[in-house]
């Protein structure tokens, strides 16, 4: 006996298109948020680099892990991102803090360090949260935190 179809299994099945192999799977560096970014916005590496002001190649660097943002590029790679990739810039502990701003805004721990008048391996020690700290040196670090708002 011929059934032919039947006529009431009619179901359609839609979903998205997957992403491109090229995309990045996890994001995990500042690279993976810069090519997710780049290949969102249809852009080659060459466009991203022009409006981030480096190199071709150092947009190849970043995108396979290659190499990280130098400290002076972070700014620009967060302006072209529009966002902070939280991840990556944690804020939980005045450490923390303090490196994240230091970051963002481009800064060496010694440029930062001579900002605070404190040693830059001080610096490294709040950033670490390793080693002994000075109240006097804790309590101005705290008021420039709090004047970040």
């Amino acid at each position: 006996m011929d059934m032919g179809a039947l006529p009431f299994c009619h179901f359609e099945k839609t979903s998205k298109k997957p992403l491109s192999r090229t995309f990045p799977k996890k994001l995990a560096s500042l690279g993976d948020h810069v090519r997710l970014k780049r290949l969102t916005l249809n852009m080659t590496q060459k466009e991203a680099a022009g409006v981030m002001g480096v190199d071709e190649m150092t947009i190849v660097g970043w995108e396979l892990n290659d190499c990280k943002p130098h400290i002076y590029h972070i700014p620009s790679v967060i302006r072209y991102l529009g966002y902070v990739p939280e991840d990556l810039f944690p804020s939980a502990t005045t450490g923390q803090k303090i490196k994240r701003y230091r970051m963002l805004n481009g800064l060496t721990r010694k440029a930062l360090a001579n900002r605070l008048h404190i040693d830059d391996a001080t610096l490294r020690r709040i950033e670490t949260g390793k080693g002994k700290i000075f109240q006097k040196t804790e309590a101005k670090v705290s008021r420039f935190i709090d004047s970040l708002g």
